[in-house]
Order: structure tokens, then sequence, then C-alpha cells
């Protein structure tokens, strides 16, 4: 990155400021209600200045979505020399760090409580982000046990296990009841335990990687921790 012309720097973090101000405004106003001039204005930016960036509403809340997904994914596109039991675990809290979120959630909720009006709400926010992500998921899985580390049929039901396994109580929790938030130090119970299941039911040595499991590192610092330092 920083052997990047100054130019291209500046373009990328004016990108990532529009990204982000994009998110709080979709998740203050849902998708209908966001318009390009409101996400300028959350930027600090011209209208004129933010559609070179992005042609479209459309256009940039499905860059904000592949953004987050990105974000998610970046263990699997890059696995680590720790194997698979790491970058397992190291997805699984880049996940919750990301699904989490009190704006991301908020989008959320407001993306369920528009559906019924405006289906191709819901249709562009499944496309642009859990679908991408189930991709993912279902290409590393794929890779692994075509390396002989998982055994499954299915791949894509092998990746939904996975993911309702790492987090999906307390995301419920926090998309029904924003007031009982759970904290993040209540997440790793949960965590912990759907790879213990995922492990013991795909693994093809799970008493080698459930042993690999118990010994990781206490879980990673919140990256949004930096950010507000």
């Amino acid at each position: 990155m920083t052997d990047l012309p100054r130019r291209q720097l500046n373009r990328l973090a004016r990108e990532a400021r529009i990204l982000e101000a994009a998110l709080t405004v979709f998740a203050r106003l849902g998708y209908s209600g966001t318009t390009m001039d409101a996400v300028a204005a959350e930027a600090g930016l011209s209208k004129p200045t933010l559609y070179q960036y992005f042609p479209s509403k459309e256009a940039l809340f499905a860059a904000m979505m592949v953004g987050k997904r990105d974000q998610m994914l970046d263990v699997f596109d890059h696995p680590s020399p720790q194997g698979m039991v790491h970058d397992l675990w190291v997805f699984a809290w880049d996940y919750a760090d990301q699904v989490m979120r009190p704006d991301m959630l908020s989008l959320a909720r407001l993306i369920i409580g528009e559906v019924q009006r405006f289906p191709e709400i819901g249709q562009a926010y499944q496309a642009s982000g859990p679908d991408r992500v189930l991709r993912g998921i279902m290409d590393y899985l794929t890779a692994q046990r075509n390396a002989g580390r998982l055994d499954f049929e299915d791949a894509e039901l092998a990746a939904e296990d996975l993911w309702g396994l790492i987090l999906s109580a307390p995301r419920t929790q926090a998309l029904y009841r924003p007031d009982a938030l759970p904290p993040r130090s209540a997440w790793g119970r949960y965590i912990a335990n759907g790879l213990r299941v995922f492990l013991r039911a795909y693994s093809t040595d799970p008493v080698a990687d459930l042993a690999r499991l118990a010994r990781e590192l206490p879980p990673p610092a919140n990256p949004r921790d930096h950010d507000d330092a």
C-alpha cells in the first residue's frame, strides 16, 4: 500500500470514507430512505465527487457490502501457516466483529422491515453480502476437503453449518433485542462451542483438531478498538 502513488492513496482513503459514511446512512435511514445526497453530506463531499466514485445508490450499497465480505473472508483468501483450525478461529472472530457491529445490526433490522414492501431490497442485500460470504466459505471448505482435512458431501450445507454454529444465538438476540447486545467477551463461548461441534462433524481427525482448537490464543483484538484510539 505504501508504494502506491499519493494520488492513488488519497483516492483509496476517500473511497473508504465514503463506504463508512454509506454504512452510517444506510443503517440510519434504511435502503429505501437513503439518498446519494445524504451519503455525500455524511462523508463531507459534494454530490458530484461522490458520483465520481459510485454511479448509483445500488452500486454504492453493493460496494459497501462487498467490502464487509472481504474483511470477513480475508483469512480464507490468505490461509495462515498455522493451519485450518486457526483459520476457522480467525474467521469466526472476523465474522463476529463485522455482523455484531451496532451499525450492521441496525442495517439488517431496517432491511428486514423493508423486504415485505420492497423485495428487491432483500435481494440486493442477500446478493451483495450473505450470498458472497457463503460462496467464500464454501470455496475454503472445499479446498480443505480436497486436502483431506474435512469430509462432507455438500459444501453448501457444511458452510451453512459453520456459519450457523458460530454465532447464530447471540446475533439473533442482538437483532431483536438491541437493548441487550451481548458484550464481545461473551461471544467466545458460542464461537468455541460452534467450532467444536463443526470439527466433530466434519474433521477427518477430530481429536487432533479439537486439541488444536483448545490451544488457540485468546480472541484477537477488536479492530474497532484501534480505530477509536
